[in-house]
């Protein structure tokens, strides 16, 4: 099959991006695959061909709008230019006017009615984030009455997507995202306690780490921040790993404004979280919304126990008290989870951690690929 995979970034960094990486690493040898992208990472370059769509990426609200005119030129431009023919049309959530398959990660009319409320996102990037989320949602009905064909990552996002969407009943499916479990796996030369001595863990500190691209509100962080203030006197350490140096310079003077500045540290974007996660000893999640949250499955696949709200997903593995806790999303019960975790002993801990790898093995790449 000829197939054109419409997405802003492929690239490793990029939930949704280092999916396709996947997909097109797995498939390019069966299929002939065009990316129209606004960055792309191509894995293979003598068997996918890449279209810049030259576009803004910040802010999303931009990007989208953006993304939406140029897109379609680019398409026709190519297809003017190559004479190429398409066979299938593959777009994520409803980025694109027009296609086959959407790749849904996120039903944002849903979350706006029922969870925005709840980010408490505000100011001029709390503006921005609901304009996108408004748009996506204003596409949403438009889109998915088109496609032949819904794929989305968890049972909790079909579930509200048919609630939201009932027309969209029949023709869903679902297809975890890949976990490459053998290299979240951390490696026997790793030397942990080196990395939290030059990361600044100062002995008999427990690590908490927290990661995300951005989004802190929606994710959570400003709960994990309330517990850390309860919990002053105990010998905790927050790694928060992901965020622009714009979003980082806030958070941190958040931070210092609530007297924690020593215990957290920002470490920004990073090209490769494992290191962090090998290096913590509890991921920290209380995320409002998540589809899937692939950090969370990337931290058990590293041996963490969780300490996370109910998510989709993550529901659909995670056990309480077996490989973790699942709290509300209050800063009593983050602080009541990390409370739980402190009290436990080394081996209950790394119990904990174990049976959370276990429980992320059938999420591999392999399966990903094949469904």
């Amino acid at each position: 099959m000829r197939i054109a995979v419409f997405n802003y970034k492929v690239v490793p960094t990029n939930p949704i991006g280092s999916s396709y990486l996947h997909m097109l690493q797995g498939l390019c040898r069966e299929h002939e695959f065009t990316v129209f992208a606004v960055e792309f990472d191509n894995p293979c370059p003598e068997r996918i061909r890449f279209v810049r769509v030259p576009v803004p990426t910040r802010p999303l609200a931009l990007l989208f709008v953006a993304y939406h005119l140029v897109a379609p030129l680019a398409y026709l431009w190519y297809r003017l230019r190559t004479g190429a023919c398409f066979d299938l049309v593959q777009m994520v959530e409803s980025n694109l006017s027009f296609g086959d398959v959407s790749d849904v990660r996120f039903c944002h009319r849903a979350y706006l009615r029922d969870r925005w409320k709840e980010a408490g996102a505000k100011g001029l990037r709390g503006w921005l984030r609901w304009l996108d989320h408004r748009l996506h949602a204003l596409m949403e009905p438009w889109t998915y009455r088109r496609v032949k064909r819904i794929v989305v990552p968890s049972q909790g996002l079909k579930r509200e997507l048919e609630e939201t969407y009932p027309f969209t009943r029949g023709k869903i499916t679902v297809i975890y995202n890949p976990v490459d479990i053998e290299r979240m796996r951390p490696p026997a030369d790793f030397d942990r306690e080196a990395f939290r001595t030059e990361h600044g863990v100062k002995p008999g500190e427990t690590v908490l780490v927290f990661v995300a691209l951005g989004h802190f509100e929606r994710k959570g962080l400003p709960l994990v921040l309330q517990a850390l203030v309860a919990l002053r006197d105990r010998p905790l350490r927050l790694w928060v790993v992901g965020g622009e140096p714009d979003l980082v310079r806030s958070w941190q003077m958040r931070a210092e404004g609530m007297g924690i500045g020593d215990k957290v540290h920002f470490w920004g974007m990073q090209r490769d979280v494992r290191p962090f996660l090998w290096g913590a000893d509890v991921f920290v999640f209380p995320s409002t919304y998540e589809t899937f949250s692939f950090v969370s499955f990337q931290a058990a696949a590293a041996g963490l126990p969780l300490i996370v709200t109910p998510l989709y997903g993550v529901e659909e593995f995670m056990r309480d008290g077996e490989m973790g806790f699942v709290v509300s999303r209050t800063a009593e019960g983050v602080r009541a989870g990390l409370e739980r975790f402190l009290a436990l002993p080394l081996q209950e801990r790394t119990r904990m951690g174990r049976v959370a790898q276990e429980a992320v093995q059938g999420f591999g790449v392999g399966a990903f690929v094949q469904r």
